[in-house]
């Protein structure tokens, strides 16, 4: 990785993109520290700590917000809504046949999505700024207090994550790998360092220990940050290759087909999708009840305690524990769903029909599709059970040891795959260039 990285800067055309890239990642993290004008710090630090942080639902807002929102700087909403946007978005494409039939236009179809995608980015980014400030308005966490300050907060929160979003744009253009995963990815790596050293902190720099258990210590948190990298650089890069051979065919005086080649079916068909749905789903009853003070009482109370990410494999607190086994239940049935919309077995077989190939041993047509599916549900499940124990490892070490990071392996998820494509990508722009350069001389 690094090598190919040194390679990219002796590129002049890489390396301003590279550097465009570091430019535009330098403005994010400098917006992120510009507090919203109107806004109280003190009183909403305050409250996040007494709230929102005592509910455990820091380490999610933190991590996708690279602690904007714990700031409450200008960039406090981030990309979150771009991100559900693009999901809403997506989802819908399947159920609304002229959004369907648009991504399908091509390069046009995909600009007009694009474009609807942004003002629903928008339209979500006025939707949650103003019950911010709403809510912010109520517990007394405005300067002001006035009608003038509710709207400053508002314009300023819908205009901040507008500005990333056109930022994340700028660098799929003008810079390398996908905009909007790098602004994700340098979001959650902001958070990186704090939370390791304060593992250290808590299980390594303790004073009274014996030597020899700090280092079994320190040695323990690599090996498992280790252990999680590479199980997800495996679930990333692990693939069933499907056999095609295509058939032989007269075309003219010629004779052509015959070739072989494969369909590539990713193991993690779904990518960190049914993670982030899941962990949001989970999340947003409580962040929804911290943000407008509800209290709650009685059984809703020891809802709300199970679905708190905090409170699980705890072993004096056993029956919270349910929040997880929903959780893992989500995180599978979003693995299907979202493999279900993104990968039509019936449309790949008869594009083979159409194309003369077929898998051998099996019959085009229906079979087809009946072997795709059945090869795509054993491969779903296994991903899902790999996304599915990336994710729970941090959270057994969090309820047994009282581990707490904002980083888990939903963000580790995203780190990884999000630089492997990145290096990817830098890798694809060499070997053009050198081909271009090997036509030229």
């Amino acid at each position: 990785m690094f090598k190919t990285l040194i390679n990219a800067f002796k590129i002049k055309e890489i390396r301003l993109k590279l550097l465009f890239t570091l430019g535009m990642l330098f403005v994010i993290r400098f917006g992120s520290q510009l507090p919203v004008p109107g806004v109280d710090i003190k009183q909403f630090t305050a409250w996040f700590n007494a709230k929102v942080n005592s509910a455990d639902t820091s380490g999610f807002l933190g991590a996708f917000t690279g602690g904007s929102f714990e700031n409450m700087s200008i960039l406090a909403l981030n990309i979150t809504p771009y991100i559900t946007s693009s999901i809403i978005m997506q989802l819908l494409t399947i159920a609304i046949p002229k959004l369907e039939e648009m991504q399908r236009d091509g390069e046009d179809g995909r600009k007009k999505i694009a474009a609807i995608t942004r003002y629903v980015t928008v339209g979500l980014a006025l939707i949650e700024s103003t019950a911010m400030a709403i809510a912010f308005n109520s517990s007394n966490m405005l300067s002001g207090g006035g009608f003038l300050d509710i709207i400053t907060v508002i314009v300023t929160l819908t205009a901040g994550s507008a500005f990333l979003m056109w930022v994340g744009e700028q660098i799929t253009e003008h810079g390398v790998g996908n905009g909007i995963s790098i602004v994700l990815v340098i979001n959650i790596i902001s958070r990186v360092p704090s939370d390791i050293a304060s593992l250290f902190e808590q299980f390594v720099l303790v004073e009274g220990k014996p030597v020899a258990v700090k280092i079994v210590a320190a040695l323990i948190i690599i090996a498992i940050i280790v252990a999680i990298v590479v199980l997800v650089i495996i679930l990333s890069d692990a693939v069933r290759k499907i056999p095609v051979q295509y058939a032989k065919k007269m075309q003219g005086r010629r004779m052509v087909g015959g070739n072989s080649s494969s369909i590539p079916l990713r193991v993690n068909t779904s990518g960190v999708i049914p993670v982030i749905f899941a962990s949001s789903l989970l999340q947003l009853p409580v962040i929804i009840c911290n943000f407008f003070n509800v209290r709650t009482s009685g059984f809703w109370a020891h809802v709300l305690r199970a679905l708190s990410s905090s409170n699980w494999v705890k072993p004096k607190e056993p029956l919270y524990s349910i929040g997880l086994l929903i959780y893992i239940a989500l995180v599978i049935a979003f693995a299907y769903f979202y493999t279900s919309i993104t990968f039509n077995p019936m449309e790949v077989a008869e594009n083979l029909k159409k194309s003369g190939g077929f898998i051998p041993g099996i019959r085009p047509g229906k079979p087809t599709t009946e072997y795709l599916t059945k090869i795509l549900n054993y491969i779903v499940f296994i991903g899902a059970v790999g996304l599915t124990i990336v994710c729970v490892i941090p959270y057994v070490f969090n309820g047994i040891f009282g581990a707490q990071v904002s980083f888990g392996g939903t963000s580790l998820i995203i780190i990884v795959s999000v630089i492997i494509e990145t290096i990817k990508q830098v890798e694809s722009q060499m070997l053009v260039r050198n081909y271009k350069g090997f036509l030229n001389d």
